[in-house]
């Protein structure tokens, strides 16, 4: 059977390439697949990669059919072709998108206010001009846009449900940014202030490890993938194919 295999950061560099298709034997899972690419030359950087099988994170287990869609994910940290911008959107609650825009933070903020909210709280990402003691000029973000979106999507949702906010509005830029430019935003709103300051936080930590964004430095002396957090348990795998 074929399926098509989707690499970012990191592995696309590796690769030389962002997709391609591999060949396996019927009933080969995602640990199976892993094992034929770590024995090619030069060997790929799979250790603490996560692993999506049709825009959805799988396990090593896995079994794989025809057509599926398996993305590399390296750590995320969140120079590609213009695409359309993503977005989710739900008028009562917010809404989570992906732009190649600039991100006009006051005019979301004002969309976000209502009468009920007793406190609207912003994390508002811009881009440094400095970076483990080296000048940054810019960054490039690029994302599995499909799954990024979706990915923000059921974060904003979870974080409705649990902290009991009434609207959350997530906004990452994608593409070339200048220093001093927004890299993402996110504004919640709610009657009560703790909730809104634990579920911004929240949000913030939960996209920086699970959303499918990749982040390139490019410095005066050079440029770099960003090394990106850890998954957290249960997402990561070893290029051995086991789970981390």
């Amino acid at each position: 059977m074929r399926v098509s295999l989707l690499f970012f950061g990191i592995l696309k560099d590796w690769r030389g390439e962002a997709s391609s298709t591999v060949e396996l034997p019927e009933g080969a899972s995602v640990g199976d697949l892993l094992e034929v690419l770590s024995r090619r030359a030069p060997r790929p950087p799979l250790d603490g990669i996560a692993v999506s099988v049709n825009a959805e994170y799988a396990g090593s287990s896995q079994i794989l059919h025809e057509g599926d869609e398996v993305g590399l994910l390296p750590p995320v940290s969140g120079g590609a072709p213009r695409t359309p911008r993503f977005s989710v959107s739900d008028e009562s609650n917010g809404t989570t998108s992906l732009t190649r825009e600039p991100i006009d933070a006051g005019r979301i903020v004002a969309a976000a206010k209502d009468g009920e909210d007793g406190a609207v709280v912003v994390f508002d990402g811009i881009v440094r001009n400095h970076s483990g003691g080296r000048k940054t000029l810019y960054l490039d973000y690029e994302a599995y846009e499909a799954m990024a979106v979706k990915r923000l999507g059921q974060l904003a949702r979870k974080a409705r449900e649990n902290f009991g906010v009434r609207q959350v509005t997530i906004v990452h830029r994608l593409g070339r940014l200048e220093i001093g430019e927004t890299s993402v935003l996110i504004v919640v709103s709610s009657a009560h202030r703790a909730q809104a300051f634990d579920a911004c936080r929240w949000l913030i930590d939960s996209l920086k490890q699970t959303v499918p964004i990749w982040k390139k430095e490019t410095f005066a002396d050079g440029a770099v993938w960003a090394a990106g957090e850890p998954f957290p348990a249960g997402f990561a795998i070893l290029g051995t194919g086991a789970e981390r």
